[in-house]
Parts: C-alpha cells; structure tokens; sequence
C-alpha cells in the first residue's frame, strides 16, 4: 500500500470510494450522508486530500488539515471491498503524523450518530468522545485525541 497526496486525476475514484462506503447508511440517516456530497476536488486543489493506493487503485482516501487549535479529520473512508485490511488505521496515522509535524496537539474529527460502526474504531486508536451536536441536519458525534498524551 502507498499513501500520497491525491490529485485531480484522483478525484473521480474517490468519489466512487466514498459512494461504496457512505451508500449503506442512506436507509439509515434518511438522506445522502454529508462524506457522499463532498467538494472532492475543492480539497484536492487546497492540498488537503491523501489517498491510499495499491497498484494504482484508490482503495481508501482521508481529507484532513490544520485549523487554529487542532487537526481536523473532515472525512475518512475506505472502500467497502478493501475493509479490514488496515487502511483506515494507517490513514488516520498518517492524520495524526501531519498533526505532528504541523504543530498541533490534538486531532479532532466527528461521525454521524447513525454510523456506530465507527464509534468503536475511533476508540481503538486512542479516541475519546467529546460531544454530540446537530450541524447542517445532522446528529454528529465528535472526537478527539490528544498527542502529547499518546506520546507518553
């Protein structure tokens, strides 16, 4: 698997990994979750995108950044047919690694209440629950990890 900072020439796959991935919880939220409606390319042009590829496949892709106190995880996803494999841990460290080097000590990211599958990963990898609130119509679930903490 090789990680790498996606391009425009990317943006279509990631669109189609985000529609495998987020498609399952239509039923559930009772409309397109926010992740399938994404400006794809508006984060490509501003650097902010990364993919993780295997023979030139997209098989999952992460959308992070800087802001003001934290790095902000927007979206996170891998292809339902690559799952399991470690892709999404390795694109949540690589989140992490750029928080670093980008003078931040905490990552901070949100899922949608109806997507409790995730609750338990975040978990996994040292994330903590910070809050719910209701934003753009949805009920989303916030939380956060604290490198200085996790470097101890």
């Amino acid at each position: 698997m090789n990680m790498r900072l996606a391009t425009s020439a990317d943006v279509a796959a990631i669109r189609a990994v985000a529609k495998r991935a987020y498609i399952k919880y239509v039923p559930r939220i009772g409309r397109v979750p926010a992740p399938m409606a994404a400006d794809f390319l508006s984060h490509v042009q501003a650097g902010q995108t990364y993919v993780a590829t295997s023979d030139d496949q997209v098989m999952g892709y992460l959308i992070a950044f800087p802001r003001d106190d934290d790095y902000f995880v927007e979206n996170v996803a891998v292809d339902p047919a690559r799952a399991g494999r470690g892709i999404g841990k390795a694109l949540m460290m690589l989140a992490e690694n750029h928080a670093r080097d980008a003078g931040r000590d905490k990552v901070v990211l949100y899922t949608n209440a109806r997507m409790h599958e995730n609750f338990s990963f975040y978990a996994a990898l040292g994330y903590r629950t910070t809050g719910m609130v209701v934003e753009a119509g949805f009920r989303r679930v916030y939380f956060e990890k604290d490198l200085i903490a996790d470097e101890r």
